[in-house]
């Protein structure tokens, strides 16, 4: 554990090495190719850093944060766009590289949430983190637990872990900033329909990397082709097929065995469904509509059981599920047994 932490803050340093490149040497050439060609090293760089992690909670979110988000907002920031292309210091933008987060325009209000719980932000953490520690509870029975029963614990344990794992990120950044943050959840459990899931609800700054990066690019690809009103399926499609590629890069980083493709597969199956559902609003101009209460249970009910089926399969097969939960009792272990010494000696 001791060599994974020293490995955890090396990488870091080495992240930021690299972003002091970025800012003071790359960021003077002009945007466009010879930029792109500047960023090629670190696109390497961020992508093997994690392969010395091995543990599922410091190599998931640094495989999230590097490999991934990082990654794509250097290369918007190669032509000129995307977060990192607006006048920031060598903190801000080693932060906003680094980081899942999103500054907020000044002059933009945050979205009123449709049909939000009327409960305080603070509260509902609160809950939710309780909650999650009585899911690590019940993981000392999992033994004699129903598959279906644990399943549905995994589906809450990843959305409540990541969330706090990414409001943790935000909460470090914030003041250091200076400047407020575009939301990275919006209680996904109330999603109406699978565009409303992952378009508006869920992990929203994937979904704002994903759109500049991909949608609006093959958008553009296919629209003098097929027309403005259909070029947007196509997009949808492939911006899941590219989610789904990046998912199953963390996967591998995650299990270390050669991939399956099941989780690519989910969200290709699920850019099609998104791209259906779509098409069929369009046709239907508002027509007709399900009602909150049957639309609600019916799409978290459809992520629910394609996760199992394909998500959640190639975890359990490798024993990524197993090894993250007994990561979590070790890391609760030591959190009791210094406890006992902080006691004791004030004792």
């Amino acid at each position: 554990m001791n060599e994974e932490l020293e490995n955890f803050v090396v990488i870091w340093i080495w992240t930021v090495a690299a972003m002091y490149y970025c800012y003071s040497a790359v960021a003077e050439i002009p945007k466009g190719l010879w930029r792109l060609l500047a960023l090629l090293p670190i696109f390497f760089f961020l992508t093997v850093l994690p392969l010395k992690l091995s543990s599922v909670h410091l190599g998931g979110p640094t495989t999230f944060f590097l490999t991934w988000l990082c990654n794509f907002k250097l290369l918007l920031f190669a032509f000129g766009r995307g977060p990192l292309a607006q006048s920031w210091n060598l903190i801000q933008f080693t932060y906003i590289a680094s980081f899942p987060i999103k500054p907020r325009s000044p002059d933009r209000a945050p979205p009123p949430s449709r049909d939000a719980l009327m409960v305080p932000k603070n509260v509902l953490f609160v809950i939710k983190v309780v909650l999650l520690g009585l899911i690590f509870k019940a993981y000392e029975y999992r033994h004699f637990m129903h598959p279906n029963l644990l399943l549905a614990f995994y589906c809450i344990h990843l959305y409540i872990e990541l969330e706090i794992v990414l409001a943790i990120s935000a909460a470090s950044a914030r003041p250091l900033l200076g400047f407020e943050l575009e939301p990275q959840f919006n209680e996904p459990y109330l999603s109406t329909s699978l565009q409303d899931f992952w378009g508006r609800r869920w992990n929203l700054m994937v979904t704002s990397i994903l759109r500049p990066t991909v949608y609006y690019p093959v958008q553009s690809l296919f629209a003098p082709v097929i027309g403005h009103k259909l070029a947007p399926l196509p997009a949808v499609v492939a911006t899941f097929a590219v989610s789904g590629l990046m998912h199953e890069l963390i996967y591998y980083y995650f299990a270390r065995v050669r991939p399956t493709w099941e989780v690519t597969w989910f969200f290709v199956l699920h850019g099609v469904c998104v791209a259906a559902e779509m098409a069929a609003k369009r046709s239907l101009r508002g027509r007709w509509r399900l009602q909150p209460a049957v639309s609600r249970p019916f799409t978290l009910t459809f992520v629910a059981v394609t996760g199992a089926w394909l998500l959640f399969a190639q975890v359990r097969r490798n024993g990524v599920d197993e090894k993250t939960i007994l990561e979590i009792f070790g890391l609760l272990g030591c959190v009791k047994e210094r406890a006992s010494a902080i006691c004791w000696r004030s004792a």
